[in-house]
Order: C-alpha cells, then sequence, then structure tokens
C-alpha cells in the first residue's frame, strides 16, 4: 500500500489533486476557528443533537464560526429534493435527461440550502441566544444568520472544488474532517484522564481493540454485496450482433448508507431539544429526560425500530425494483431462470428485502455501539460515535477507491491486490 500511494505521488496529476485536497481542508478547519462578529462559543452540555451536528462540522458550531452550520443545510436539501424527485412527475422526467436535467436539480438544490441554511441559522442564534453579545440588537441578529449562511454556501462550493479537482467526494471529506478533528483532542483528552473518572489503561486498550475489530466488520459489510447475475440476448442490429454476453447486478448489503441513523437520531432527538427550552421543573422536561435520553431502554429500543423503518423506506425510495426489470426487459437482460418483467421485478424485491433486513441489523448494531463500548471500557466519550466511524470508513473506502481508479487507468498497480 506505501508503495502504491508512494507511485501515486509521483505522478504529476494525482499530486495535484492531493494538494488541492490538503489546502481546501485547511482553509475549510480555519473558518471553523474564525468566530462570527455578534457571537461566542457555547457548550451545548447534553443536547444530543447539537453535540452530532458539532461533531459533523468538527467544532464549529459550538465555536459559533462562520461554518457553523456546516454542510447539514446542503445534506438536508439533497436528501429532501432526492425524496420530492420520487413523487413530481415533472422532477422525475428531469432526472432521467442525462446531465442537463440534473443540473436543473442541482440548481433547485442549492436554492434550497440557502433557505434551510437561514431558517437553521435564525433557530440557532434564536435558540442560544446567551451566546450572542447583545442578544436585544436586531440588526446583529440579522448579521449573524447572513453570515453563518454564507459560511454554508461557501463550504457548498468548497465541495463541489474537492471533488472536481481533488481526491473523493468533497461534501464527504468536509463531514471526515470534521470528525477526524474532533476526535483526535477526545483521544488526548481521554489519555490525560487515565485513572480518573473510571478510566484505566486496560480499558483504553480494551477500547482500542474493540474499535480495531469494528472498523473491520464496517469494512466487510460495507464492501459486501448480493450479485444477481444477468444475461443479455444476442439481437442484430444492421450486420452487428449485440449481447449474448454475462454479467452481474449487485445489491449491496448496506444499500441506504448512514441515512437511516441520522434520521433516527434526528427524530427522537428532537423531544430532547424542545425539552431544554423548557423550565427543568416542568412535567415535560422531567419525562422525557426519564424516557427520551440516550442510554435509557426505552430510548434504545425505540432508536432500533426507527432505523429499521428508516432503512426500509429509504431503499424502497432510492431502488424500485420495477423500472429495474423494465430496463432489463427494454436491453434484452433477463436473471436466468427469471421471466422478464413483473416476476423479475418480485424477485428482485424479494432478495433486496431479505439484504435490507441485514443491513438495518447491521446499522442497528453501529448505532448501538456508544452505548455498549461505555460500561464495558469505562470510556463513555470520545469523538468516534457509531455513526461518524460508518461516515469515516465509508469516505477512507470511496477516497481509497478513486485513487485505485487513477492508478489503474495509468497502468500502475493500485491498492487492492
Amino acid at each position: 500500500m506505501w508503495e502504491s500511494l508512494r507511485t501515486a505521488f509521483r505522478i504529476p496529476d494525482i499530486r495535484k489533486k492531493f494538494y488541492w485536497t490538503i489546502f481546501l481542508l485547511a482553509v475549510f478547519r480555519l473558518g471553523s476557528y474564525i468566530v462570527v462578529p455578534g457571537m461566542k462559543p457555547y457548550e451545548f452540555g447534553e443536547n444530543t443533537i447539537f453535540n452530532l451536528l458539532d461533531l459533523f462540522s468538527g467544532g464549529a458550531l459550538s465555536n459559533m464560526s462562520l461554518f457553523a452550520l456546516g454542510v447539514q443545510p446542503y445534506i438536508t436539501s439533497s436528501i429532501i429534493m432526492q425524496l420530492l424527485t420520487m413523487v413530481i412527475p415533472s422532477w422525475q422526467e428531469l432526472s432521467k435527461e442525462g446531465p442537463e436535467g440534473r443540473k436543473i436539480l442541482a440548481r433547485y438544490t442549492k436554492y434550497a440550502t440557502v433557505v434551510l441554511g437561514i431558517i437553521q441559522a435564525l433557530a440557532i442564534t434564536l435558540g442560544f441566544r446567551q451566546a450572542m453579545a447583545d442578544p436585544a440588537n436586531v440588526a446583529s441578529l440579522f448579521a449573524i444568520v447572513l453570515t453563518m449562511t454564507a459560511g454554508t454556501v461557501f463550504l457548498t462550493w468548497l465541495g463541489e472544488t474537492i471533488s472536481e479537482r481533488g481526491i473523493g467526494n468533497g461534501v464527504s471529506m468536509l463531514i471526515f474532517a470534521g470528525i477526524v478533528a474532533r476526535f483526535v483532542p477526545d483521544f488526548i483528552l481521554t489519555l490525560q484522564n487515565i485513572g480518573e473518572g473510571g478510566i484505566s489503561l486496560l480499558g483504553l486498550l480494551l477500547f482500542l481493540v474493540l474499535i480495531v475489530v469494528i472498523v473491520a466488520f464496517i469494512v466487510m459489510v460495507t464492501q459486501g454485496e448480493r450479485k444477481i447475475p444477468i444475461q443479455y440476448a444476442k439481437r442484430v442490429v444492421g450486420r452487428r450482433m449485440y449481447g449474448g454476453q454475462s454479467t452481474h447486478m449487485p445489491l449491496r448489503v448496506n444499500q441506504v448508507g448512514v441515512i437511516p441513523v441520522i434520521f433516527a437520531s434526528s427524530v427522537l432527538a428532537f423531544p430532547m431539544t424542545i425539552a431544554n427550552f423548557t423550565s427543568p421543573t416542568s412535567w415535560f422536561y422531567r419525562f422525557v429526560h426519564k424516557f427520551f435520553y440516550p442510554g435509557q431502554p426505552i430510548y434504545l429500543v425505540i432508536y432500533a425500530v426507527f432505523i429499521f423503518l428508516f432503512s426500509y423506506f429509504y431503499t424502497a425510495v432510492t431502488f424500485n425494483p420495477m423500472d429495474v426489470a423494465d430496463n432489463l426487459k427494454k436491453y434484452g437482460g433477463f436473471v436466468p431462470g427469471i421471466r422478464p418483467g413483473r416476476p423479475t421485478a418480485e424477485y428482485l424485491d424479494k432478495v433486496l428485502t431479505r439484504i435490507t433486513t441485514a443491513g438495518a441489523l447491521f446499522l442497528t448494531f453501529v448505532a448501538l455501539l456508544p452505548y455498549l463500548l461505555g460500561p464495558l471500557t469505562g470510556i463513555q466519550q470520545i469523538g468516534f460515535s457509531g455513526t461518524s466511524l460508518l461516515i469515516a470508513v465509508g469516505v477512507a473506502i470511496d477516497t481509497m477507491k478513486q485513487i485505485e481508479a487513477q492508478l489503474v487507468m495509468r497502468q500502475y498497480e493500485g491498492f487492492l491486490k
């Protein structure tokens, strides 16, 4: 692997991509420490949803910096646009028109990003007025909201530039950089606290060993796929014969990525977020902290159920067996032993349902990891949660595949043996 990496750096094009990626990620980290005028850093305490957002932004949210919102408005708008494309016929036609149609949908996504950025910036500023230097100043509020929204728009452009000139998916790389940036100081703090608060050297070593095993497990499941054999019939076009070849359709075990975990975390964090704005003596505050506080048995059960439901829902939205079967039939493809058309769609739906069940179990296990490792090792807080592990490993695998493709294009030996 190290030899392949050295080979990649010897190639001017790939070396330039590496430099661009490092430079743009450095710009992102620098902006995470520039506090918005009129604001001051704020600690969110036990507010899980904001701590999760702060993790993805690399601490930019707690710093109340230019990039406090991170790329979350862009991710949210992308998910909303993807869902709306499935139900709005005109948008569905645009998605099938190739690059031009996708450009129009991308422009709509950016417009939605600005709107969501304004809403989120306003909600954060009003919800945490203690972080404002002058809470009663309306002009200051307007400037803060505008600055945070502009920071999100700039980060979106930064991500697109990384995708275009650097290595890997730009938005994913920004989230990856934020997660890694939070992990390092949290790990150093854990080392400093050995012998205090129930943290022992043996517990830390056990934690590190378990993390390595879990990362290997995540890589294995993330790369796992069910290969559906596809046979194309021979057909004559003019004087040439096409088809007659065998291939396969890969269905990944984790078809939906980390989206169900994020959805479930957001839904369950909503009552806690509302409760934090009420009086600690109110019945609603006591009820939420008793049943919906992370780590409580009822919370964990509901969390697991939501991950299952969102896994099936998002799989149904992103993969339509009937459309896939129709496309196969259109181009003369069929699954051996299965008739084209509706029987093929029913077969794909049956296989996909089984795979989704395995993927949902995998996501549930990884999402519940922090609550399992804490009592076992004595380490309750560290930058890598189950969700961040999934994202970090997924981004690392995708980036490695892009480097691999660049090396193979130039007829060099890549990372994968």
